[in-house]
């Protein structure tokens, strides 16, 4: 099961190195047909994937890391290394929109600002079909691996064509006489930069706090009452290293139990939360009642 968790870093791989590849191209496209048709929406979406460009660097550094075996130093492995990576992303993503919403608004008081070319509309609408089929892809195999990481990187993507979208909006909106909506469209794109880069962030300071899913941890401990042998569940804790959930739990048990029987009752434990619903590891300490 280790082994196959190893494997599944190493798969995802592919999600991140197609976003790359994805995000360098547009972001290239989107920039120089931004400036050659003075578009700030579109200037402001190519910006955005220069960014998703190091979101998704530090996606794929942090899988590579995450897949380095545990050592003297890292007892329990490198899995927090693309929670890590995340959490730098998210700085520079934060850091990209505000400035974007500072130019934008830079712009708006400048005056005499003129429409843009169509042709920026028709890069934004390209750029949105390719960022949805990336989506999709990433998607899938976010759920073949069971990856969160890999899902992040694809709710990026689907946000990121929503994005390329609103540009095109504000790009036609920009042709009927409102060469302001170009920019208003602008801004509204950096705020959902800094939207995104808040949500990474919170996500990825949850988890390195040791947060932890309430409602998973009550699914737990149901489970474990059910269990033969369970009279109690006296604490239960969770965290995450990575894609990966580690439980802590002290269960109740006959006083009368000799230490076999004790130990027979936290093995069954441990068995059904790792085999049945996929924890990576489980701690039990029993206690008489």
């Amino acid at each position: 099961m280790e082994q196959e968790k190893y494997n599944n870093l190493k798969l995802g791989e592919r999600g991140a190195i197609i976003s790359i590849i994805a995000y360098i191209c547009l972001s290239i496209l989107k920039l120089a047909v931004g400036f050659m048709t003075n578009s700030a929406a579109l200037k402001a979406d190519g910006l955005n994937n220069t960014t998703d460009i190091i979101a998704s660097l530090a996606v794929l550094i942090g899988l590579k890391l995450s897949q380095r075996p545990p050592d003297k130093d890292h007892g329990y492995g490198h899995w927090k290394s693309e929670t890590i990576a995340a959490m730098i992303a998210s700085f520079i993503m934060a850091a990209v929109g505000i400035q974007v919403v500072l130019d934008a608004f830079r712009t708006m008081f400048e005056g005499g600002k003129e429409a843009p070319d169509v042709m920026a509309a028709y890069v934004a609408v390209f750029s949105a079909v390719v960022m949805y089929l990336v989506y999709r892809y990433n998607k899938k195999l976010a759920l073949k691996i069971q990856s969160k990481s890999v899902m992040a990187a694809a709710k990026d993507n689907i946000s990121d064509a929503w994005v390329s979208i609103g540009a095109a909006i504000g790009i036609v909106g920009s042709q009927l006489n409102m060469p302001w909506l170009d920019t208003v469209t602008a801004i509204i794109v950096g705020l959902l930069i800094c939207q995104t880069a808040w949500g990474i962030f919170r996500e990825a300071s949850h988890e390195l706090s040791d947060g932890f899913d309430e409602e998973k941890i009550q699914h737990y401990r149901t489970i474990i009452l059910q269990l033969d042998g369970v009279k109690g569940v006296k604490e239960i804790r969770g965290r995450n290293y990575g894609n990966n959930e580690v439980i802590d739990v002290v269960i109740l048990v006959k006083s009368t139990l000799d230490i076999v029987e004790a130990h027979d009752i936290a093995t069954r434990v441990e068995t059904i939360l790792m085999k049945e619903h996929s924890v990576h590891d489980v701690h039990v300490h029993v206690e008489p009642n």
